[in-house]
C-alpha cells in the first residue's frame, strides 16, 4: 500500500517536471546568430526576411567560386516573363529558390479535361535549354480521374514565348543601364 502511494507520488512529480520544463524553453531565446535579435514566428514573414537579406540554405557548397551572389525574382528575366506568360492562369507553387513554378489545373470549356502547367528553370540565363516546360493532361470519366504527362505543342509554345520575352527584359534593361550612365561633358574650359 505504500509503495503504491509512493510510486504514485513520483510519477505525479516526474510529470509535472516534464510540464514545467516545456513550458520554460517554450520562450522566445531570439536568433542564434544574434541571440538578442526576437525570432519571427510566423514562418512565412521570417522565410521572405530571410529570402530578402539573402540567406538560405546552400546545398553542395558555394558553386560560383567565392562570394555569394544571389539573384531575385526582380532580377531574372526568365522568372519575369514566366510570371508575365502564365499571368491567365492560377498558381499552385512558386518557388524561386527552387526554380519551379506550378500552375493549377485549369480547364477551359470541358470540365472533365484539365491540365496543369509545369516550368522548370535549369539556369538563369536566357537559353532554350534553360527552361523546362511540362504539361499533365487530367480526364475525368464517372469520377475516375487519370493524370498523364502529354507531349504537346503548347509545351514549346509556351517556352518560346517566355524565351522571347525573357530576350526582350535582357535588352530593355541594359538600355536602361546604358541610359543611367553619366555621360562626359566636354566644356571649353577644360585642356586635352
Amino acid at each position: 500500500m505504500a509503495f503504491s502511494k509512493i510510486y504514485k507520488f513520483l510519477k505525479n512529480s516526474a510529470f509535472l517536471v516534464l510540464i514545467v520544463i516545456f513550458l520554460t524553453s517554450c520562450g522566445n531565446v531570439g536568433s542564434i546568430t544574434n541571440p538578442k535579435e526576437p525570432v519571427e514566428p510566423d514562418a512565412r514573414k521570417r522565410a521572405r526576411k530571410n529570402a530578402e537579406e539573402g540567406r538560405g540554405i546552400i546545398f553542395g557548397g558555394n558553386k560560383r567560386g567565392g562570394g555569394t551572389n544571389y539573384e531575385f525574382a526582380s532580377s531574372n528575366p526568365l522568372w519575369r516573363a514566366s510570371l508575365d506568360t502564365l499571368d491567365f492562369m492560377v498558381l499552385a507553387t512558386v518557388d524561386y529558390a527552387g526554380g519551379l513554378i506550378i500552375s493549377d489545373w485549369y480547364s477551359d470549356n470541358n470540365p472533365d479535361e484539365s491540365i496543369k502547367i509545369t516550368l522548370r528553370f535549369l539556369d538563369n540565363q536566357v537559353r532554350v535549354d534553360a527552361i523546362k516546360v511540362l504539361i499533365h493532361k487530367k480526364t475525368c470519366k464517372n469520377n475516375n480521374c487519370q493524370i498523364k504527362q502529354i507531349e504537346s505543342d503548347l509545351a514549346f509554345d509556351i517556352r518560346d514565348k517566355v524565351l522571347k520575352k525573357a530576350a526582350l527584359y535582357v535588352k530593355t534593361d541594359k538600355e536602361k543601364v546604358k541610359s543611367k550612365k553619366p555621360k562626359n561633358v566636354v566644356t571649353g574650359s577644360e585642356k586635352f
